[in-house]
């Protein structure tokens, strides 16, 4: 299994239902240095889909180990986003509660 693979496996154990009530979006995880993964979350689950997805909600571009630090609590994604580690496109805001569905 790739290192990616298993950052989003990760996360999917990680999933909070009650933080994503009444959600329905998809992350879309382009990732410079590893094979893209989208996560889309729907009537309080999320699946894990491999490459790129028809239509995201959000896009999030970054290198693996700034996913890893941030979904690890070592960076926080804002300061990622404002520090240029991390690119977003399509519902932003949406990308600001991904620490809250996949709590550490």
């Amino acid at each position: 299994m790739s290192e990616a693979k298993s950052v989003f496996e990760s996360m999917l154990g990680r999933f909070d239902a009650d933080e994503a009530d009444d959600m329905e979006a998809t992350f879309q995880f382009d990732l410079d240095d590893a094979d893209s993964y989208h996560l889309t979350i729907a009537d309080g689950e999320c699946e894990m889909g491999e490459g790129e997805h028809d239509d995201p909600t959000v896009t999030l571009s970054m290198d693996l180990d700034t996913l890893k630090a941030v979904m690890s609590g070592e960076l926080d994604g804002m300061a990622a986003f404002m520090q240029g580690k991390i690119r977003a496109d399509g519902d932003i805001m949406l990308a600001t509660k991904l620490t809250q569905i996949f709590p550490i």
